[in-house]
């Protein structure tokens, strides 16, 4: 079986070993007891959104950077295992973003555009 909290805890320990930063540097800058981010790290625990956005905080790590290679190791652990059992899966495809286009309407404000991609349209609002 594949554990989202064992995935995400590689991801994250990965993340922090790239920075070279020790588990102690990052549990002071995300005000996390240091065996509780030992605990995220291993997969023992789960993290709430709350614990998740301080850890990215204190990496310098947009969180949507981590679900995302989070999620290509899901995909990933998915297509071994549909392997193992031969039962096979089509690999999960991901839209892409080839052509964007970004406009701005009169009367809106200017830190809010509107990005059109072929398969959807997302709403951008600069913080």
């Amino acid at each position: 079986m594949i554990l989202l909290r064992r995935l995400l805890g590689d991801v994250l320990r990965r993340q922090r070993q790239r920075q070279g930063r020790t588990l102690r540097e990052v549990s002071s800058s995300a005000r996390v007891s240091l065996g509780y981010l030992s605990e995220v790290e291993r997969g023992q625990k789960e993290a709430s959104s709350e614990l998740l956005s301080s850890i990215c905080d204190a990496l310098d790590v947009r969180m949507s950077e981590l679900m995302r290679e989070v999620s290509d190791e899901l995909a990933l652990a998915e297509l071994a295992a549909s392997a193992a059992a031969s039962d096979p899966v089509p690999a999960p495809v991901r839209p892409r973003l080839n052509s964007v286009s970004v406009t701005s309407l009169a009367g809106v404000p200017e830190d809010r555009v509107t990005i059109k991609s072929p398969a959807d349209v997302v709403d951008v609002v600069a913080a």
